[in-house]
């Protein structure tokens, strides 16, 4: 198993080229459930989370294979399975959204339950009550959901959501996409990586629009057809990195960030004291490694994202003054706080909030990854602590980020991968 050692105490200075982002191109290669194909995708990142789905797809009878290297995937065929094995659903939970594109073409599908999460539970309740509403009969057994859609197949039907959720939102848009009739979604999610996802849909033959801010409305075809889309850069890692600027200091561009996509986040590393301007090509982060504590509370986009919630709390550890950090997404998203305490930070946890009062430094420690965006967190706090950090169980770093030692080393860092024997 591999760990990172990390030397605190360098600048940042430098280019860092982000990827394509995980949450979408997860979804995009579902999508090309819906049609023969080929869906050709490219920017798609390589990380652990996309070679599992190109387990499943494969699993369940699609062709999935590289051209012109590992960032560029043609997915195409039929599916000859309609089951998505409890072994795969429990290593990610973007596989239940095979569900939506099994039942839509295929009239069925059988899908494991995706069980609990180490961040707190996420149900999967709104996806059924939706595709329920499309028509479809669910049943849960063996810890299986079994879905049948009507003779007829799906048809449309105007679905409110109670709160936007996103998952709920992408598996009954691409549902919808072939249902008979017309479709509107309320309270969908907002999030980048939905229109991302709509974009490419649409590039296959959908016909989806957006109508105010919230409701998406679908006029079901026939059939889709494959397509060649290039999946949107990852707002998740561009923020990551910025968090790494601002605690370690320095300036570094960070290779097609987009402004758009990512406005709270911007806001709050300016309000923070880390500068950061739109640039050519991509977004500019300045840092002297002086910050000020802010107050952030996570909300559904465009809200602070939750995505970005550890690694503001260890960039804001050895900001002046005080900061509150409030969860309102996941209840259980606090875990990295004990590691970062471990390094010498101040943070309390109070319910779904947690205090952070500034310190002056940070010391270098053993420390454990517990989930992929905590995992970064670690490191934000290792690149400016005194001494080295030793991070282990960076699986789950991996599944989401590719290659940050070689990122962060080209722009001065000092990281690298070792086995857990050295």
């Amino acid at each position: 198993m591999d760990q990172f050692l990390i030397q605190g105490g360098q600048r940042l200075h430098g280019d860092i080229a982000l990827g394509g982002a995980k949450n979408s191109g997860l979804k995009l290669m579902v999508a090309a459930l819906l049609s023969d194909g080929p869906l050709i995708l490219s920017n798609v990142p390589n990380i652990a989370d996309i070679r599992t789905m190109r387990s499943l797809l494969t699993g369940l009878g699609l062709s999935v294979e590289e051209v012109d290297g590992p960032h560029c995937l043609s997915v195409s065929g039929r599916a000859s399975s309609v089951e998505a094995p409890y072994d795969i659903v429990a290593k990610m939970r973007a596989s239940i959204l095979v569900l939506g594109p099994l039942l839509a073409r295929e009239g069925e599908a059988r899908v494991s339950l995706p069980g609990g999460c180490a961040i707190g539970t996420r149900p999967v309740d709104l996806h059924l009550k939706g595709f329920e509403a499309l028509g479809a009969t669910i049943t849960l057994e063996g810890g299986y959901i079994n879905a049948q859609a009507p003779g007829g197949g799906l048809k449309g039907a105007r679905i409110v959501l109670p709160f936007p959720s996103v998952g709920a939102t992408e598996n009954i848009l691409m549902a919808a996409t072939l249902a008979k009739g017309t479709t509107e979604i309320v309270n969908a999610a907002r999030e980048p990586e939905i229109a991302d996802l709509a974009n490419c849909l649409n590039a296959m033959g959908a016909r989806i629009t957006r109508e105010a801010s919230d409701t998406l409305v679908i006029e079901g075809v026939e059939r889709l057809h494959g397509a060649r889309y290039s999946v949107m850069p990852d707002r998740i890692e561009c923020g990551t990195y910025a968090c790494a600027v601002g605690i370690a200091g320095g300036d570094v561009l960070l290779e097609g960030g987009r402004v758009g996509d990512q406005e709270a986040v911007l806001q709050a590393l300016r309000h923070a004291g880390v500068r950061v301007d739109e640039d050519a090509r991509g977004i500019r982060v300045r840092s002297e490694g002086k910050l000020t504590g802010i107050d952030l509370t996570t909300e559904p986009y465009p809200g602070f994202p939750t995505d970005m919630q550890a690694q503001f709390m260890a960039m804001l550890s050895v900001a002046e003054g005080a900061s509150l950090m409030t969860e309102t997404i996941f209840e259980n998203r606090f875990m990295h706080v004990p590691e970062l305490n471990r390094m010498g930070a101040n943070i309390n946890i109070q319910g779904r909030s947690a205090i952070i009062r500034g310190v002056p430094s940070l010391s270098g420690a053993p420390v454990m990854a517990t989930d992929l965006r905590a995992s970064f967190s670690l490191i934000v706090a290792a690149l400016v602590a005194q001494g080295e950090t030793r991070l282990s169980r960076i699986y789950h770093l991996d599944r989401g980020y590719e290659g940050v030692d070689r990122k962060l080393s080209a722009c001065g860092a000092v990281i690298k991968r070792v086995k857990d024997t050295e």
